[in-house]
């Protein structure tokens, strides 16, 4: 039998509260819960209390609810061992946004996860994956995903605007040329996100005649 909203916000409500209650046996009996939203609580819960294993989120990136792996995808961004990549390539765009977004803020990126990011930077149908995969870039500079944040300077608006900060940490005739490039970008954001790039990288600070 399907439980109504209310029966459902009433169980999250329960789960939400265990997570400062520290009540673990309530909130892992709820991973297995039938809506989304009540695993997903169970999840966030578990985390709050820095009792969630690296192996019971893994199990949830194949949720069959978005609102679970979206959630997963977040958490992961804690969880080195937990292999988010396959989300990058998720139906639900905020699904893959998240991944992105997660394996930019971790350290030890590993060859998987760096291809992974070029290939949604380069590849993903929606503009708001290739963006956030694209910032990720950026973050972690390693330089094998310069290629991919100088194609992504060359994207739609939103996108250009993170490629020309996501190369910050990098270097050479290509970097320079695309902020020059930048500086004459028809969005206004582009052109003020080069000029701000360039600055530091010219000593900074503002010319005055003497």
């Amino acid at each position: 039998m399907t439980e109504d909203f209310a029966t459902i916000a009433a169980k999250r409500l329960e789960i939400i509260e265990a997570g400062f209650s520290g009540d673990e046996n309530i909130i892992r009996a709820a991973l297995s819960h039938a809506s989304g939203d009540v695993r997903s609580s169970a999840l966030s819960s578990l985390h709050r209390l820095h009792v969630l294993s690296a192996t019971e989120l893994s199990t949830h990136v194949v949720d069959v609810s978005e609102i679970v792996r979206r959630n997963v995808a977040q958490i992961a961004a804690d969880f080195v061992g937990v292999d988010v990549v396959p989300l990058l390539t998720d139906p639900d765009v905020f699904v893959a946004e998240m991944a992105a977004w997660a394996l930019g803020e971790r350290g030890n990126t590993t060859d998987a996860e760096l291809f992974g990011l070029i290939d949604a930077s380069e590849n993903a149908l929606e503009p708001l994956v290739r963006e956030a995969a694209t910032a990720s870039l950026g973050a972690i500079g390693d330089i094998r995903g310069l290629p991919a944040v100088l194609r992504a300077c060359t994207d739609k608006p939103a996108i250009r605007r993170r490629a020309v900060l996501a190369l910050a940490p990098f270097e050479g005739a290509d970097v320079d040329a695309a902020l020059e490039n930048a500086l004459t970008d028809r969005d206004w954001q582009v052109r003020q996100n080069a000029q701000d790039m360039i600055s530091p990288r010219d000593g900074g600070g503002a010319v005055t005649d003497e």
